[in-house]
């Protein structure tokens, strides 16, 4: 069960990114960078992977989870939505 092939490209794209953002941190470390800035960079590969986290975890849910092709006002689809927004409100 492939995640998200319709999207691979992006998702490859961002996870090349967080890639890179890990590797700025490293950098940092070996420079003996103040604490802040090392932090900062924490901060924001962590946000990183959880967004990507959450946009694998949205795909998976619409597509693998539930059947794409419900009626959204249907009871199933209304719940497909509020656990799809649970799962970014948790995810920020």
């Amino acid at each position: 069960m492939a995640h998200s092939v319709r999207d691979q490209q992006k998702l490859l794209h961002r996870a090349h990114r967080i890639r890179g953002q890990v590797d700025g941190i490293a950098r940092l470390l070996e420079s003996e960078a103040d604490c802040g800035k090392v932090l900062q960079q924490l901060v924001a590969v962590r946000g990183a992977v959880q967004g990507l986290m959450a946009e694998i975890l949205e795909d998976h849910v619409r597509y693998h989870v539930v059947d794409p092709l419900i009626d959204p006002a249907s009871e199933q689809g209304q719940a497909t939505e509020e656990l799809v927004e649970l799962l970014h409100s948790y995810l920020r």
